[in-house]
């Protein structure tokens, strides 16, 4: 619920912020730049966050997230100038930067059987927000200008005065449980990272060439671009929700990320060398399909690798991995895209996929070694 609700709220606000920027005159610069510090301050704040919640707790953490959330959404909505705006966007989003928190919350409670279900709920929850901000963003706008910042700031506060009452800690039930085995492997791990940061930087090359690529080749235009993100991001909280646990109950988590990323590299291939709808369904298909099992698998297999009294930072390292792949990904895509929208982006991102199974695999040696020497020393 906290992570669905701080979506919303982030839903809410960015496909209006640079508009209602030029109210203080902003440029085109500065009015993409309070987006940027957003995600900068995110990409900074993941791991401190992630480190807090291991020593002192989840549920303060979480708690201080809404609060900082509420404050940073009212601070937009009631400013008066640019640098009030900037220190709103700033404040939001050292604030929504606890994601990892969520998902190490989710970590301490699960057992090994029931974590790529969990991680799975968790990840539609973040789709389902995301689709819901814009459209309640964009019924709030009619109000007024500032009233989609005040509506976003209060939900948020809502939600923390929920959690202030129903959010339990969480930190302390994961320490009280035995150590499963695969949290005994403490390397491998950072192959694991470069891994979340191909995928990322691959799947956003692709959202942000997307329209277009497609208006260039299979004629989409605003509508029929926005139809397409929308069925692509209603089919990623399905796949997430229904799919990921009857499959990783068959074959294992780390296979099935291996999987997920064998069809982001597929449907990028397909895509680039699609030129209308015969190629481009299936491609599309397949990297819906491939990024909702890897964001699903990649998060849970991560919380598998550590105990409690890790999990909060290396989840956090996690976001600041694929924060930084969705600050590469569209700046690479849109140079290689070119005025002839060209498929090089696309196979590029197909060839960080593969990389990123080779990384996996990697990591999987490293974790067997790892284990096997602290067994042999036992």
């Amino acid at each position: 619920m906290t992570v669905a609700i701080n979506m919303i709220g982030f839903g809410i606000v960015i496909p209006i912020l640079p508009l209602y920027a030029k109210r203080f005159h902003a440029s085109s610069f500065e009015a993409t730049l309070l987006i940027a510090v957003y995600s900068a301050a995110a990409l900074l704040f993941s791991p401190v966050w992630g480190r807090v919640s291991d020593r002192i707790g989840r549920r303060p953490v979480l708690l201080v997230s809404l609060v900082g959330t509420t404050v940073g959404s009212l601070l937009t909505g009631m400013a008066g100038g640019l640098v009030i705006l900037f220190i709103g966007r700033i404040i939001d989003g050292a604030s929504g930067s606890t994601v990892s928190v969520a998902q190490a919350t989710v970590g301490d409670l699960a057992t090994a059987e029931d974590r790529p279900r969990l991680f799975g709920l968790l990840g539609a929850a973040f789709g389902l927000g995301f689709v819901a901000g814009p459209a309640i963003g964009a019924l709030a706008a009619l109000a007024g200008p500032r009233v989609p910042f005040y509506v976003a700031a209060g939900v948020a506060g809502t939600n923390a005065l929920v959690a202030f009452r129903r959010l339990p800690e969480t930190r302390h039930a994961a320490a009280d449980r035995p150590a499963e085995p695969s949290q005994l492997r403490g390397s491998g791990l950072a192959p694991l990272l470069l891994v979340s940061f191909c995928a990322l930087t691959a799947f956003s090359a692709f959202e942000a060439t997307l329209a277009i690529f497609g208006h260039r080749h299979f004629g989409l235009g605003i509508g029929s671009s926005a139809a397409t993100f929308a069925v692509v991001g209603v089919a990623l909280v399905g796949v997430q929700g229904g799919l990921v646990r009857p499959l990783v109950g068959r074959v294992g988590e780390e296979r099935i990320l291996a999987a997920g990323l064998g069809a982001d590299v597929a449907g990028l291939v397909l895509l680039a060398l699609a030129r209308g709808w015969v190629l481009a369904v299936p491609a599309l298909a397949a990297l819906t399909v491939g990024q909702a099992l890897v964001q699903t698998t990649m998060a849970s297999t991560l919380s598998g690798r550590v105990g409690a009294d890790r999990r909060g930072q290396l989840l956090g390292l996690q976001q600041s991995a694929g924060g930084l792949g969705r600050v590469v990904g569209p700046a690479l895509g849109g140079a290689l895209l070119g005025s002839s929208a060209s498929g090089a982006p696309y196979f590029l991102g197909a060839g960080l996929c593969a990389v990123a199974l080779v990384a996996l695999q990697a990591s999987r040696w490293s974790a067997v070694q790892s284990a096997t020497a602290h067994v042999t020393l036992k």
